[in-house]
C-alpha cells in the first residue's frame, strides 16, 4: 500500500488578518469640519425658516417662486444637519442605514439641488417668454409646456435616484456599475439645466423689457449672476 501523502505545511501568513488602510485625515480634523458643517447647516435652516416667517408675517404671496425656493432651502439645510450631527456619535448607525434613510439622507439632498436649479431655469424662462409676448402674443402658449418640461425632467431626476439608491442597498447587482449610470444621468442633467439657465440670462441681458420686468421685482441681471447693483 502507498504511504498517504503529507499534506503541504500551510504559509505562516495564511491567517495574518489583511492590512487595513489609516484614515486619510486625523480624527481631530474629521470631528472639527463636522461641527463647523453642523453649525453652518444649523445657521442656514435658521436663517431660511425666518425668512418663510416673515413672508407669513407681512402676508406675502405664500405660493411663489421665491416660497417654493425658500422651502426646497429649508429642507436640504434640514437634511444636512441630520446627517452631520450623526458623525458625533452614531457615525457607525449613518453608514449602515436602510434603504429609504440612505435615500433620503444622501440622496435626496441631491435632488433638492437639481430642483432648485430647475426652478430657476423655468423662472427666467418665464421672463423671456413675458419679454417676448408683447411683440408675439402666440409664445405664451407654450407656457404649459415649458412647466411640463421641467417637472417631467425633475421626476426622471428624482425616479433615477430613488431607483439606483434602492438597488445598491437592496439588491446583489454590483454596486459600481449602479453608482455610475447615476453619476452620467445626473450629470448630464445638471449640465443641461446650467447651459439652459446660461442663455435664459444672457437673452435677458439682451432685452430691455426683460430687463424692465427684472427691476419690478427688485431684481436684476446683475444682481442674478451675484454682482453688485448699483443704488
Amino acid at each position: 500500500m502507498e504511504a498517504p501523502a503529507e499534506e503541504e505545511p500551510l504559509p505562516k501568513d495564511k491567517y495574518l488578518p489583511l492590512p487595513t488602510l489609516s484614515p486619510a485625515v486625523p480624527p481631530f480634523v474629521t470631528l472639527g469640519l463636522t461641527v463647523v458643517y453642523t453649525v453652518f447647516y444649523s445657521l442656514l435652516f435658521t436663517f431660511i425658516y425666518v425668512q418663510l416667517w416673515l413672508v407669513l408675517r407681512y402676508r406675502h404671496k405664500r405660493f411663489s417662486y421665491q416660497t417654493v425656493f425658500l422651502f426646497l432651502c429649508l429642507l436640504w439645510s434640514a437634511l444636512r444637519t441630520v446627517l452631520f450631527s450623526f458623525y458625533f456619535r452614531n457615525f457607525v448607525t449613518a453608514n449602515t442605514l436602510g434603504p429609504f434613510p440612505f435615500w433620503l439622507l444622501y440622496c435626496f439632498p441631491v435632488c433638492l439641488q437639481f430642483f432648485t436649479l430647475s426652478l430657476m431655469n423655468l423662472y427666467f424662462a418665464q421672463v423671456v417668454f413675458k419679454a417676448k409676448s408683447k411683440y408675439a402674443p402666440e409664445l405664451q402658449r407654450y407656457r404649459l409646456p415649458l412647466y411640463l418640461l421641467f417637472l417631467f425632467i425633475s421626476l426622471v431626476f428624482l425616479v433615477v435616484n430613488l431607483a439606483c439608491a434602492l438597488l445598491v442597498r437592496m439588491s446583489s447587482a454590483e454596486a459600481h456599475t449602479i453608482v455610475l449610470v447615476r453619476v452620467a444621468i445626473n450629470d448630464t442633467l445638471f449640465v443641461l439645466c446650467a447651459v439652459s439657465l446660461s442663455l435664459c440670462l444672457y437673452k435677458i441681458a439682451k432685452m430691455s423689457l426683460a430687463n424692465i420686468y427684472l427691476e419690478s421685482k427688485k431684481l436684476s441681471v446683475r444682481a442674478s449672476r451675484g454682482q453688485p447693483t448699483a443704488p
